[in-house]
């Protein structure tokens, strides 16, 4: 079964559960804004994929934030920010129980890869 996070009304998690339920994959999901997230789980998406990748600069949570918060950003400071603000968390994320893989967004071609 795939643990999916994730919040429910972002366009590329809607999408990424429409392609797991079109193609009959089992699916958990985990809502960030009611669940939040924990540092052991970014902690380890992070070494799979680097904190830059996980690290949503794109949002409008990121543009708001105070400069401060975000100059000299390293992979400390990023989980952090991703602790206190879960938007800042790019989705979804997907993982598996049975593999060290973790996808960050939604690529059709990866999943198709990863899940069929």
């Amino acid at each position: 079964m795939i643990q999916l996070y994730g919040i429910p009304n972002c366009d590329s998690v809607r999408k990424a559960r429409k392609w797991l339920d079109a193609n009959g994959v089992d699916y958990a999901f985990h809502d960030f804004k009611k669940e939040g997230a924990s540092r052991d789980a970014l902690e380890e998406w992070c070494n799979a994929v680097g904190w830059e990748v996980l690290l949503n600069r794109r949002g409008t949570t990121f543009r708001k934030l105070d400069e401060a918060e975000t100059s000299d950003l390293d992979r400390g400071k990023a989980i952090d920010l991703m602790l206190q603000h879960t938007s800042l968390i790019k989705r979804p994320v997907a993982t598996r129980p049975d593999s060290k893989r973790v996808l960050v967004g939604f690529t059709q071609s990866e999943w198709e890869n990863a899940f069929c």
